[in-house]
């Protein structure tokens, strides 16, 4: 299907066929979305993604040869432009966690309305984060059990109150029009205030800057 040069680039990884074939049959006769290419473990999923160029990779996390939080691991080392979201059965704490730190901008759950699964390729090309909520619950809450040893005291990040409600807004999850329309500011002043946080807090990318601004408890 022939898609308009606006619409997302999407690799589709998992390793159920009929489910992957479904869901490459779903996204494209979204307007919105080109998927470009299919892959049923991570090791064919780095190795397509370095031929195909996807702009976001939509991963399945437990698959054999390599799973998807080792490939996006590879990802994000070998092809630093490629977002990777998080398509998944489980929601456990350990492989929200992982994926996160893996380099994934985003984690769904299989259960995702179509709908939301276009809004979340569509914001993870440009960086954002899309978080259901049941798992921004349990990211939350997995940093805050932490133990000590593993979250040293770290040197303080000077980021002003509008950026610290910036980065409490996007930690949930929400994208630069919702957090605009929470704090009464414009999409684009939103967008210049994420810019300075991700500079501050020395990540790449949304979910990333949550992470960090958690453990170094600026809020």
């Amino acid at each position: 299907m022939t898609s308009p040069e606006s619409a997302v680039r999407v690799l589709i990884v998992d390793d159920q066929a009929l489910f992957r074939e479904a869901l490459a049959a779903l996204l494209e006769v979204q307007p919105e979305i080109e998927v470009v290419g299919e892959a049923g473990d991570g090791e064919q999923a780095v190795r397509l993604a370095a031929e195909l160029r996807p702009e976001v990779v939509l991963m399945d996390l437990r698959m054999p040869v390599l799973d998807g939080i080792a490939a996006t691991s590879r990802l994000r080392v070998e092809q630093p432009d490629v977002r990777v979201l998080a398509l998944t059965t489980f929601d456990d704490d350990a492989d929200v966690f992982a994926a996160l730190r893996a380099g994934a901008v985003g984690y769904l759950l299989k259960d995702v309305s179509s709908a939301r699964l276009v809004e979340a390729l569509v914001a993870a090309r440009r960086g954002e984060s899309a978080l259901q909520p049941s798992v921004a619950a349990k990211l939350v809450a997995r940093v805050a059990r932490l133990p000590h040893e593993e979250t040293p005291p770290q040197p303080a990040v000077p980021l002003s109150e509008r950026e610290l409600d910036v980065v409490r807004l996007l930690s949930d999850g929400h994208s630069n029009r919702e957090i605009a329309g929470k704090l009464f500011l414009a999409e684009g002043t939103v967008k210049n205030l994420v810019t300075s946080v991700l500079s501050k807090l020395q990540v790449r990318d949304r979910t990333q800057a949550a992470l960090r601004a958690r453990e170094l408890r600026l809020f």
